[in-house]
């Protein structure tokens, strides 16, 4: 089979960057090595910058079921503090991605997850590839004092009603941070950030959020330990290069830090729409130039938005810091402000002549 565009990996930057090849006209293969729809070890928050883009793309409808947030409650050291946060939306990533794949196969995509590959093996010649296989596609060296990733969501009926849809709750300790946002079928999604170290002396992943949760005196989750924990590689690395002989590499392949509040699906959702037309003109005539511009493109528009949440990271591993912007921002939650606003604006893209 021949097209003009081979995707690995059909996450939010996989599954978006089919969608815009298609409308192109493009020949699009998408790929996952999962059976879909799947569970995904990742925070289901989009802040309003990713939901913004999604409606100019026409792909509002992907969140429909997708519960609206207002605000993130955040504790540390015995310290709560509430801070604004309108506009963005959680969404369980077994709904979002699968109707985001949907969405690139009704413009005209083809789609292979791992229970299509049970059935046929195929050979696909592509003119370009592009990787958007997360931080399995990332080979490049974690940074030094990089936390991991762990997730689980619990089931509706085992969530203390304290929990309320809408907000999302986040909880910070020396060890790492657990936030936790209620999703469209009442379930809770928890996600974390955890030091190696730390989850070592805890004794797992699950004892590690149950100890940081337990410092915010939050009502305790019932069998939260023991519950399917899942974890990732070191999170925080830069991909050098993102792009070669007829390659790109897009979301988290193409670099990551420790994201907030649904600052990760944007930058997936955002750098999928401006490697589209860099890949057209790669699958029609490829130029080592485009190499070059995808590399320039992706550090303007990514890597200075991720700049902001490696400074909320240096906060967040000091405990005495932590307490003591949350003891300020109880008081004055406008403070956040800047920093929030700051991670929902982007530079705007040209697209079909309009800028997104």
């Amino acid at each position: 089979m021949n097209f003009d565009a081979a995707i690995i990996g059909a996450g939010p930057a996989g599954a978006v960057t089919a969608y815009e090849l298609a409308r192109r006209r493009q020949r699009v293969l998408l790929v996952d090595k999962a059976k879909f729809p799947r569970p995904k070890v990742c925070g289901c928050c989009l802040n309003r910058g990713a939901v913004q883009t999604l409606n100019k793309l026409g792909l509002g409808p992907v969140l429909a079921q997708a519960v609206p947030l207002s605000a993130v409650c955040l504790a540390a050291a015995g310290h709560t503090a509430t801070i604004p946060l309108p506009g963005g939306v959680a969404v369980s990533r077994e709904c979002l991605d699968s109707a985001l794949v949907h969405a690139a196969i009704r413009a005209g995509a083809l789609f292979h997850d791992g229970e299509a590959r049970k059935v046929a093996e195929c050979q696909a010649i592509a003119q370009v590839v592009i990787v958007a296989s997360g931080l399995l596609g990332n080979e490049a060296p974690a940074e030094a004092d990089s936390r991991i990733g762990a997730g689980v969501v619990v089931p509706a009926e085992g969530v203390p009603a304290f929990f309320r849809r809408g907000l999302v709750y986040m909880a910070a300790a020396a060890g790492g941070y657990v936030g936790l946002v209620r999703l469209e079928d009442d379930r809770l999604d928890v996600a974390a950030a955890f030091d190696v170290r730390f989850v070592r002396r805890c004794g797992g992943l699950g004892p590690a959020a149950e100890a940081i949760l337990a410092e915010t005196r939050w009502p305790a989750i019932p069998q939260l330990a023991m519950l399917p924990w899942k974890g990732t590689p070191a999170l925080t690395r830069q991909a050098t290069p993102r792009a070669g002989e007829r390659w790109f590499a897009v979301g988290d392949a193409a670099g990551y830090v420790e994201p907030f509040t649904g600052e990760g699906m944007a930058w997936a959702i955002r750098s999928a729409v401006a490697l589209a037309p860099l890949a057209v003109r790669a699958a029609e005539d490829w130029s080592a130039s485009l190499a070059r511009e995808w590399e320039l493109t992706h550090r303007r528009l990514i890597q200075s938005r991720q700049q902001v949440c490696r400074m909320v990271a240096r906060v967040l591993r000091s405990p005495r810091l932590t307490a003591w912007a949350v003891r300020v921002l109880a008081v004055c939650p406008a403070l956040s402000w800047p920093v929030v606003a700051s991670l929902n604006r982007f530079p705007p893209l040209q697209l079909r002549g309009a800028r997104v």
